[in-house]
């Protein structure tokens, strides 16, 4: 029987993006994806600036949208008649713009155009993916898991995993075959949809990509994906031939006399559900299989669900490794099932979905985009230091460094132009201006036999990560803050070695 460490179920965005981190860690991993490519629908179409720093740090160089750059919203008659009011995602925060939070620009890129390069440099990294080839069966055992393939041509298989990542969409046969179920907003319609080209350059000028269509005979929405593609969506489930299409594409835009070129038609389920656990022994859910939410101008659906493979792969890599132990897995669910919500509730406390709540978000404040992006709070047994009263996400500098959230982001001109960012990506690491850290992180690397290592940093940064001259903070493998000290402590190598013990092992927390 074949064997790997990890098998991915689902070669969409989440799950590419999942065998790519993976790979990138050296990490022996087999994808299977039973479509032969991506789908005619262009999807998702937003990736923030956190997603990019997570594709640069394993070589994706994907096309970052210009400075500024944000999908904006506007309700209308027609794209040639009347214009109403712009509608906001969230309200501006007083100084926020002001503050550089990421080196990078979010992109502006169809789902369809990205999984390509996703694909590509997952199988430069090592990666074995295998379309139109599907999951037939599943059975997990304390050692591992035994999955059954099946080719386009019928050949079957066998493949044996050490662990399994389903990320094999909303209608997750994988979640629902381990019986897991699911919590929130739920459904709310089955919108259809149709994509096309035509020649609508002219109503782009204002900088508004997205369209209410607001008709007494037609409500629907429209959007443009950037690259010559329109999608006009309906809030009804009727079959509609291609003329009937057509006209309502020419109603939409108020105009008879272009050309209009219709690509596809689809259809799809609106709504909202958190799955009530991320993993089961060996198999964990990932992307829209543990998490569906409509598509948002925050891209909550397609950003999380990366970040949920990003989190999962660097564990994976460390118990596979022996570097950490398998109860290190546990805090998958606890950190990233946390985040779904959040983002479940700020969809609909906002006024894309506030009409369609139901009651989910009451009471529930909008809080800013950088807040939910760069300062979402991780509670687990890998964090020491984030405790149940601490709020759910704040903006960076309000943070200072709390343990449980993405390290901040600051240039660095001493490291030649290397930001904080840059310093901490791969292992575990301590960033500290006092050299006797430097030998701590040495002494922790020998003992524990794992990858620390020690980055200088300038008197600066001390205040952005919340420690004193003679303080600490470790960074864990993905980027988040571990722990800190906010000063010198008696035993620097035996308190470091300890901590990062605990955390790699997810033991109980140490007080």
């Amino acid at each position: 029987m074949e064997t790997t460490s990890v098998l991915v179920v689902g070669g969409s965005l989440v799950g590419l993006s999942a065998a790519m981190f993976l790979a990138s860690r050296g990490v022996a991993t087999v994808l299977v994806e039973r479509h032969p490519g991506s789908s005619l629908h262009p999807r998702a179409i937003g990736y923030t600036p956190r997603t990019m720093e997570l594709f640069r740090a394993v070589g994706l160089q994907v096309p970052e949208a210009p400075a500024g750059f944000r999908l904006r919203r506007a309700r209308v008659e027609s794209l040639a008649g009347a214009w109403f009011e712009e509608s906001p995602w969230h309200p501006d925060p007083a100084g926020a713009q002001a503050i550089q939070y990421s080196p990078y620009q979010g992109a502006a890129i169809a789902q369809d155009a990205l999984e390509p390069m996703l694909r590509d440099r997952a199988r430069a990294l090592g990666a074995d993916l295998r379309l139109a080839t599907e999951l037939v069966a599943f059975e997990q055992d304390d050692r591992g898991v035994t999955a059954r393939l099946r080719r386009a041509g019928g050949e079957e298989s066998e493949v044996r995993a050490a662990y399994m990542v389903a990320a094999d969409g909303h209608r997750s046969t994988t979640r629902e075959q381990l019986g897991i179920g699911r919590s929130g907003r739920g459904y709310i319609r089955t919108v259809r949809s149709v994509l096309f080209r035509a020649p609508l350059d002219q109503y782009l000028a204002a900088g508004v990509v997205q369209f209410s269509i607001d008709q007494p005979q037609l409500q629907a929405f429209l959007t443009y994906y950037l690259d010559g593609r329109w999608m006009l969506m309906f809030s009804d489930d009727e079959d509609r031939d291609a003329a009937t299409l057509t006209s309502l594409v020419q109603r939409a835009i108020g105009r008879t006399d272009l050309p209009i070129e219709i690509l596809t038609t689809g259809r799809w389920e609106l709504g909202a559900l958190v799955a009530d656990a991320f993993s089961t022994g060996r198999i964990f859910l990932a992307g829209d299989a543990a998490h569906v939410l409509p598509p948002t101008r925050g891209g909550y659906g397609a950003n999380t669900g990366i970040e949920d493979a990003h989190n999962l792969a660097w564990k994976l890599s460390a118990v596979v490794s022996g570097a950490s132990s398998p109860a290190l897995l546990a805090t998958y669910d606890a950190e990233r099932r946390p985040i779904a919500w959040l983002r479940h509730n700020q969809t609909f406390a906002r006024p894309d979905y506030k009409a369609h709540a139901a009651g989910v978000a009451d009471g529930v404040a909008i809080l800013d985009d950088a807040a939910i992006e760069f300062g979402q709070l991780y509670r687990s047994n890998a964090v020491i230091g984030a405790t149940p009263a601490l709020p759910a996400a704040l903006r960076p500098e309000q943070w200072a460094g709390q343990p449980g959230t993405r390290a901040p982001f600051a240039p660095l001109a001493p490291f030649g132009g290397r930001s904080t960012l840059a310093l901490c990506q791969g292992g575990w690491t301590v960033l500290a201006s006092d050299d006797a850290w430097r030998e701590a992180a040495s002494t922790a690397r020998e003992v524990l036999g794992i990858d620390v290592q020690f980055q200088g940093i300038t008197a600066e940064v001390h205040a952005l990560l919340g420690i004193g001259r003679s303080g600490a903070s470790v960074i864990r493998p993905d980027g988040y803050v571990g722990c800190r000290s906010g000063d010198m402590p008696v035993d620097a190598s035996r308190l470091l070695t300890h901590a990062i013990s605990h955390m790699a092992s997810a033991a109980v927390t140490p007080t």
